[in-house]
């Protein structure tokens, strides 16, 4: 005999972002490559800058490691960024988000899920590149409670920039030109920046553009983490950028998403 039951209560919008973060860690155990080429263009910069112009940047190797190694950890954070909007453009071309489309989920778990990939990836990516710097003589004065709040800054910084790239795969067809667009606009902004030499060096035009340029605060305020002397504001110009991107664009990626 039948009887009736409680409807039971819809999956939460947390429950949802979960279960679409669990799809996207499954693509590192099917196309594993994927991390492969997150990680090897980091550790190139870090071993070509650190033993080819270090000597030259610095006086010595150690001492540019020293420098180098948390800027190359928010390079990485920033240029791993661009594979959430190719992840996305790829799904979008194979139909998945017009069944996505047609569940009775919280809209942005898609895109939540997308995220929660990337927190991953840039965990995965920057543990290696500490590694390989702490291989190579790197030191961090702050210890490990410096380090921890290093990375939760790359995570933020992560989370910030990925909504930019989101948005560009809802726009663009292909993932390749989302690759393309994506990293056409990071490269001047990273390599203008002080990530890899002092900008005392620079022309006063060029000074002018690195010193507000949102990686330079971002680097800054690593530098400051990982060395224990970062100040509040520092931290708060690091946050900057990723927090009005995100209160920006994740409206724009929903109304693109229902758009199309």
């Amino acid at each position: 005999m039948l009887r009736p039951v409680a409807r039971p209560e819809p999956p939460s919008a947390f429950s949802n972002a979960l279960v679409f973060g669990w799809r996207a860690v499954l693509k590192f155990k099917h196309v594993p490559e994927q991390l492969f080429d997150l990680v090897m263009t980091p550790i190139m910069f870090t071993l070509l800058f650190t033993f080819v112009f270090g000597g030259a940047l610095a006086g010595s190797t150690g001492d540019y490691l020293q420098f180098f190694l948390p800027g190359i950890l928010v390079q990485t954070i920033v240029f791993n960024a661009v594979y959430s909007g190719m992840g996305l453009s790829t799904d979008l071309s194979k139909g998945l988000f017009d069944r996505f489309r047609s569940l009775p989920i919280w809209s942005l778990s898609p895109f939540a899920g997308l995220m929660v990939g990337d927190v991953l990836r840039h965990l995965i990516a920057g543990g290696i590149i500490l590694t390989i710097g702490l291989i190579l003589g790197y030191r961090p004065e702050a210890g490990i409670v410096g380090v921890i709040a290093a990375f939760a800054l790359l995570v933020a910084i992560g989370f910030g920039t990925g909504w930019l790239f989101i948005v560009l795969g809802l726009m663009v067809r292909t993932p390749t030109t989302v690759m393309t667009l994506g990293f056409t606009f990071l490269f001047p902004v990273v390599f203008a920046s002080n990530i890899m030499v002092d900008p005392a060096t620079m022309p006063a035009w060029l000074r002018a553009f690195v010193d507000v340029n949102p990686v330079s605060l971002m680097t800054t305020a690593m530098r400051g983490l990982m060395a224990g002397n970062a100040t509040p504001g520092q931290i708060a110009l690091a946050l900057a950028a990723p927090i009005v991107l995100t209160l920006l664009l994740a409206p724009v990626t929903l109304w693109l998403y229902r758009r199309r």
